[in-house]
């Protein structure tokens, strides 16, 4: 699955096609306010079991997590993120390059 974690202004400008806009700022540690909508995220999209107050990662998809460019820090700190709530580092990509790269090299945007 690919995830365009940037902010939804962003997102709306124009995305890698078929990336999923799930910002940074709704699942990252000290900045989410919305603990439904974190879990929302865990169990609908990215394919998480929820098993009482825990998680099972065992069917969690494959992340591929991209941001601006290079220069930009959200994906880093989604990863940690995810990694600090159980996520397998196995399952998490990221495509340091961002939408300054795709941009760069003329890919298709949408």
């Amino acid at each position: 699955m690919v995830i365009d974690s940037r902010t939804p202004d962003w997102y709306e400008k124009g995305t890698i096609p078929g990336a999923i806009n799930v910002p940074y700022s709704q699942n990252s540690v000290g900045q989410a306010t919305d603990l439904a909508a974190i879990k929302k995220t865990f169990v609908e999209l990215f394919g998480i079991n929820e098993t009482g107050t825990t998680y099972d990662f065992n069917d969690s998809r494959t992340l591929a997590i991209f941001c601006n460019g290079p220069w930009c820090g959200q994906t880093p700190n989604y990863i940690r993120t995810l990694l600090s709530l159980g996520y397998p580092a196995a399952k998490l990509k990221w495509y340091r390059g961002g939408m300054q790269d795709w941009c760069s090299l003329g890919l298709t945007v949408i």
